[in-house]
């Protein structure tokens, strides 16, 4: 009746199904062995067992060298894959000022290529939404484009 309880805990610590197997089999060992040292006054008779099951498990993880664990010393060799400090402020500094030369185009200009390359709407999609003709909107950011180039350039 306690099996599938006391099993979810072993599982859930030990993350391995057939240790958790062998975890809870010991733990009935265990609950065996110390069955005369239950004590009602001080816990449920289930909380007795979910102790034992969650501190046997826990023994377990502690004593096992997990299948690609390394010692954690071995942290120092692990490869970043981040991008390097530089990188990220060049990378961070040139978000900015694409979003600054943005700001600086015409309301319209600026709105559509947002509309375009940030939330991916077609040429169409947008002269639907801004109510003018597709020949005027695919203008509007032909010359957006070219004045986001310019303004990109004299940064």
């Amino acid at each position: 009746m306690t099996s599938a309880k006391l099993f979810g805990i072993c599982l859930r610590i030990s993350a391995d199904r057939d240790a958790a197997e062998d975890i809870l089999q010991e733990v009935y060992i265990k609950v065996w062995n110390r069955a005369g040292r239950f004590d009602s006054g001080r816990a449920s008779p289930i909380t007795w067992l979910c102790a034992i099951a969650r501190n046997a498990a826990i023994d377990w993880r502690r004593a096992s060298l997990r299948p690609g664990t390394v010692p954690e010393e071995a942290a120092s060799t692990v490869a970043d894959s981040a991008l390097p400090a530089d990188r990220v402020i060049e990378r961070d500094q040139m978000r900015a000022r694409l979003l600054y030369c943005i700001d600086q185009l015409q309301r319209g200009h600026g709105d559509a290529i947002r509309a375009a390359f940030l939330d991916g709407l077609t040429y169409a999609e947008l002269a639907d939404r801004m109510a003018v003709p597709l020949g005027t909107m695919k203008s509007w950011i032909r010359r957006g484009m070219q004045r986001l180039k310019e303004c990109i350039g004299d940064g």
